[in-house]
């Protein structure tokens, strides 16, 4: 057990979602992914739980841990595939690894929804 996941012992989801978004608004997003991670794992069935595993592909996208953020941008796609932000993310992460044909393919997903931003590689 982590050193995060310890101090997380006794918090209810609420709690432990609270203490991720200010993690993540002190722009330590490294940890609010730990505590976001332990969140989503340990209420894995919890459909109340979007914000949450939003936030985890977030804080994994800006700690630059990529591959997680792809794959938690995905499963918030595979849980609602109309979720524009998570097409937007999913894009961005692809792109800043470097894998241009799967980012062009999510990108046309992002703009389908409506989820066109500046900045987006052509």
């Amino acid at each position: 057990m982590s050193r995060t996941t310890a101090l997380m012992v006794g918090m209810d989801a609420h709690e432990a979602y609270r203490w991720a978004a200010d993690l993540f608004r002190h722009r330590d997003y490294y940890t609010a992914a730990e505590v976001l991670q332990h969140l989503v794992d340990t209420h894995e069935h919890d459909s109340e739980l979007g914000a949450a595993r939003e936030l985890l592909a977030r804080a994994y996208y800006h700690s630059a841990q990529l591959g997680r953020a792809v794959d938690a941008a995905r499963d918030l796609l595979d849980r609602d595939p109309a979720h524009g932000y998570a097409a937007l993310l999913l894009t961005r992460a692809l792109e800043r690894s470097s894998r241009h044909g799967e980012a062009a393919a999510a990108r046309r997903y992002a703009e389908a929804l409506g989820m066109v931003a500046p900045g987006m590689v052509a």
